[in-house]
């Protein structure tokens, strides 16, 4: 077993270093990390149905898409992360109990009476502390999961606080719960990373064969690679979402109201209708075929429309404006 040390707080950079690792390694693996704020989507998800827009921009929140599956989480500095790469059987590799049991039992050695419970979550008194996920590789499997140690709770709840109304389609969507920190449980302060020391002993103890490993320059500029190829892009973290019917009422003091309503597939606009009691001075259907094909992002939608006085198709309204209903 490799403990891999992890020093990087880019989420891009982290996840990248999963797959890379999965891929790539032979050994069976063991890291502990932490992102910067990030909101980190399943790959299964519709990313902006996910994600309160306003809020993430306003406090430079990154948005990340992992290899797994499940629901969305919030990361910052006082979260915790853990990831298990192993080998085995294909019949046995999904196994959630099998790979949350070692933190089970580091919380049980601080006087913490914490729960397996549902399908994947770690709970203390009935809340939420770990939610876990799962990617199968040939006869790999990728397990890893979250343990809110020290979170800003505000952060967390506004980050994922989304509006169910804007968006129609059949992607997973992630279920809220009632969350904890690990840190209001404990009899003795104790800060994230002398958490993260008493679960690296304790796999240290419970894996005869563990030996820690550094990545090497080499692993560096191939995990860099992978983010500029990949996780750092939109087309991977936004458009991947599946096909998704986006509405919004967008009401100025000055314009009136404007309703968007957009069908969207592969992260791009392929049917747009403009509805609202505004009033206007050019066609704006001009704006619905210029919006025709571009990507859901608020830069493809402020460069096709460039050119577009925007004030003359819906009175008084400003670009900023117009950009605030649709993305």
């Amino acid at each position: 077993m490799l403990i891999i040390k992890r020093h990087n707080t880019d989420p891009g950079f982290n996840l990248a270093t999963e797959e890379y690792i999965l891929k790539n390694f032979e050994e069976d693996s063991f890291m502990l990390w932490r992102n910067g704020p990030s909101i980190i989507v399943g790959k299964h998800q519709n990313t902006l149905a996910e994600i309160n827009v306003d809020y993430v921009k306003q406090n430079n929140i990154r948005v990340v898409r992992r290899l797994s599956g499940g629901g969305a989480v919030f990361h910052d500095l006082g979260n915790l992360n853990f990831t298990f790469i192993q080998k085995g059987k294909q019949e046995s590799l999904i196994d959630f109990r099998r790979y949350t049991e070692p933190i089970l039992e580091v919380l049980l050695k601080l006087g913490i009476n914490a729960k397996f419970e549902g399908r994947n979550d770690l709970t203390i008194d009935g809340r939420k502390f770990s939610g876990n996920a799962e990617h199968i590789w040939k006869n790999r499997v990728l397990h890893h999961g979250t343990l809110l140690f020290s979170a800003v709770m505000t952060d967390l709840t506004q980050a994922l606080n989304v509006d169910p109304q804007k968006f129609q389609d059949k992607a997973v969507k992630s279920v809220r719960s009632r969350v904890t920190n690990i840190s209001e449980h404990l009899s003795a302060p104790m800060d994230v990373m002398q958490f993260a020391t008493l679960i690296e002993d304790h796999i240290v103890e419970k894996y005869p064969d563990a030996k820690f490993y550094e990545l090497t320059s080499e692993d560096h500029d191939k995990i860099h690679e992978l983010v500029r190829q990949k996780y750092g892009t939109w087309e991977w973290n936004f458009g991947y979402s599946p096909r998704y019917n986006f509405k919004k009422v967008l009401r100025t003091e000055k314009s009136g109201t404007i309703e968007f309503d957009a069908d969207v597939h592969n992260g791009q606009i392929n049917h747009i209708k403009i509805f609202g009691d505004y009033f206007n001075k050019y066609d704006t259907g001009e704006i619905e075929q210029a919006l025709t094909g571009v990507a859901h992002r608020e830069s493809s939608i402020r460069k096709a429309l460039e050119n577009f006085q925007i004030g003359d198709y819906f009175t008084n309204l400003t670009m900023e404006e117009f950009l605030q209903g649709l993305c």
